[in-house]
């Protein structure tokens, strides 16, 4: 906690800079994430078997936090082990646009709030059927690749 510093008069170059480095770590996170999907998609996975989108799942974690680790060790820059917090705007905005869909026969028509999240982003068998079936992969995997993208920075600074 002592190695943060902490400080009120950086300039606005500095704060653009450190923000454009922010949105540039995002955006390697979730091409990361993006290497993922183009492997399952060459191997043709079936999107309905439970086993790729548990690898995936898993994937989707630790692909983006060796990439993060690989840029660290080259780069060193602290900006990367704060896009988490992206990841978690990034959650929550879906949630709030989940939340707001209609739902009708087939898209969890008689669901509650939790169950309605739960079954559109966490569950692997019984999908919602909301955001075209794509929940797992918009609402949790985007948000994943970027946080494991934050915690493969934070592990590429602590190894020295």
């Amino acid at each position: 906690m002592e190695s943060v510093e902490i400080r009120g008069n950086k300039s606005t170059r500095d704060l653009l800079r450190e923000a454009g480095l922010f949105l540039l770590h995002t955006v390697i996170a979730v091409a990361a994430l993006a290497i993922v999907v183009a492997a399952f998609w060459i191997a043709r996975a079936d999107p309905d078997s439970s086993r790729p989108k548990i690898l995936g799942t898993v994937l989707a974690f630790f692909v983006p936090m060796l990439v993060s680790f690989l840029i660290f060790r080259v780069r060193k820059d602290n900006v990367a082990g704060f896009v988490w917090i992206s990841g978690m705007i990034f959650f929550l905005v879906v949630c709030v646009y989940v939340l707001d869909l209609p739902t009708g026969p087939g898209l969890c028509e008689h669901c509650g709030l939790l169950e309605r999240l739960y079954r559109t982003f966490f569950s692997i068998d019984n999908n919602s059927g909301m955001l075209g079936g794509d929940g797992l992969l918009i609402g949790s995997w985007i948000p994943l690749s970027i946080i494991g993208y934050a915690v493969g920075a934070k592990v590429g600074s602590s190894v020295e």
